[in-house]
């Protein structure tokens, strides 16, 4: 990510964090629009082009999303391409990331965070569905459609809008690396970072609470917990946020006397 886009989407951010108007439909619009935006070359060079006047580029957005957007829609929208990006590419993925925010934004009451790494999970574990989701040959809008229809009922309107969106335009990206980045990007806006823990049998409701507890005090933030179950830990933790790894399972620990013992 370029500096210029790193400080774009940051501007992007503090617009999201100010409006006071954002809802799921500002959500879906925003998604719409990345879709729209990475469907055109042309529109999206158009929109990131740093030697354009801003003012020209948010005029673009208002021509074209003020007649059926929301206001607040297109003020984020405006926003967004009022910044210089490093590439139209880096626009598009950054709308995008402003809408999965957005959707977080718009349902603090839903584990978003939870549900979609549920789906993820589900995803990982039926390879079938993961090649019908990520085919490029695929039509977008039925992956939209396949997703709506196994996850409505199940979990929140916000997960289904963002797991059902992301699907959509996957841009040569894994559907797994789609959520496991939506994940990120829920919890950062409710001001908290993910922790993934495996272990080797089902961790009670007590100890999860313990854990996060004890996270939110190492890294001084809340911290969300998902869990993993996974028999080849044989015993004990391991726990991953971000690229930071804790792993205090039996199984990482015969792996180092191995070491030993060969050494």
């Amino acid at each position: 990510m370029g500096s210029a886009t790193t400080q774009a989407v940051a501007a992007m951010t503090t617009a999201l964090d100010a409006a006071s108007a954002v809802d799921l439909d500002v959500a879906r619009e925003l998604f719409a629009a990345a879709r729209v935006i990475g469907g055109s070359p042309q529109l999206g060079g158009a929109l990131a082009d740093s030697s354009a006047a801003p003012a020209a580029r948010a005029k673009v957005v208002t021509d074209l999303f003020g007649s059926a957007f929301a206001t607040a829609s297109v003020a984020l929208l405006s926003t967004a391409v009022q910044h210089a990006w490093s590439s139209s590419s880096d626009l598009v993925d950054g709308i995008e990331e402003l809408a999965v925010r957005a959707a977080a934004k718009a349902a603090p009451d839903a584990d978003v965070e939870s549900e979609l790494f549920a789906f993820s999970r589900t995803v990982a574990a039926n390879p079938e569905l993961e090649l019908a989701l990520g085919s490029r040959a695929g039509d977008s809008a039925v992956k939209g459609e396949l997703v709506r229809t196994l996850l409505e009922t199940r979990v929140s309107e916000a997960t289904v809008l963002i797991a059902s969106s992301l699907v959509q335009q996957s841009r040569e990206r894994r559907v797994r690396e789609l959520l496991g980045r939506a994940i990120q990007l829920a919890a950062a806006q409710r001001k908290r970072v993910v922790a993934t823990v495996a272990s080797a049998v089902p961790l009670t409701a007590q100890q999860q609470t313990r854990l996060a507890a004890a996270l939110s005090a190492r890294y001084d933030t809340e911290v969300a917990i998902n869990t993993v179950v996974d028999p080849a830990t044989v015993g004990g933790l391991r726990v991953q946020i971000a690229d930071d790894v804790i792993d205090g399972t039996v199984a990482s620990r015969l792996s180092e006397l191995r070491q030993r013992l060969a050494g």
